[in-house]
């Protein structure tokens, strides 16, 4: 079995498998790059248009969706003259949302809040014979832009490291944006 290795950061944190990440703006190298390569100047906090960005631990910037969703508008990548960003024409995030247990509708209670929000309409409905529509994630569709977040009544949105990153990753999940 293959030995997998995390930061000094995951290890101080207490994150021993890998799973609670910093989502970086989009297009942003991996992150051992990226923080390797950003000088934490704010250009790019600046230059967002939704003002999603924020000064994360150790001044680097990192997404907060309670504030908005993401546009994919690259007024980030533009502003900053570092070579922490890919190339535009690859998908921008690896991320894709989960419901995790405390979503409404899992619950029993109508609610499709994130689905209303899902310009992209990656998240739908399935009708169920006694029981509230169960949420349903097309995971090609989504952006995780980000836009069901906020919204959500509950806080049951999370974003997950979609199956399209290699294994040499480790599965990440985000909770709760610091």
């Amino acid at each position: 079995m293959a030995k997998k290795t995390i930061s000094r950061t995951q290890f101080l944190r207490g994150d021993y498998r890998g799973r609670n990440a910093i989502m970086r703006p989009p297009w942003s190298l991996a992150e051992d790059d990226f923080v390797e390569q950003c000088t934490r100047c704010g250009d790019c906090l600046k230059a967002c248009p939704e003002n999603i960005l924020k000064p994360g631990r150790g001044g680097f910037p990192q997404i907060d969706f309670s504030k908005g969703e993401c546009t994919f508008c690259q007024k980030c990548q533009q502003a900053c003259a570092e070579p922490v960003f890919r190339s535009t024409e690859q998908r921008a995030w690896f991320y894709q949302i989960e419901f995790t247990d405390r979503c409404l509708s899992k619950n029993g209670v109508v609610c499709v809040t994130c689905a209303e929000q899902c310009e992209a309409a990656a998240i739908h409905f399935v009708p169920r014979v006694g029981a509230a529509p169960e949420p349903q994630l097309d995971a090609a569709a989504c952006t995780a832009c980000g836009a069901c977040y906020q919204p959500c009544p509950v806080n049951a949105i999370q974003f997950q490291q979609s199956p399209t990153i290699s294994d040499t990753q480790p599965s990440q999940r985000l909770e709760a944006y610091p």
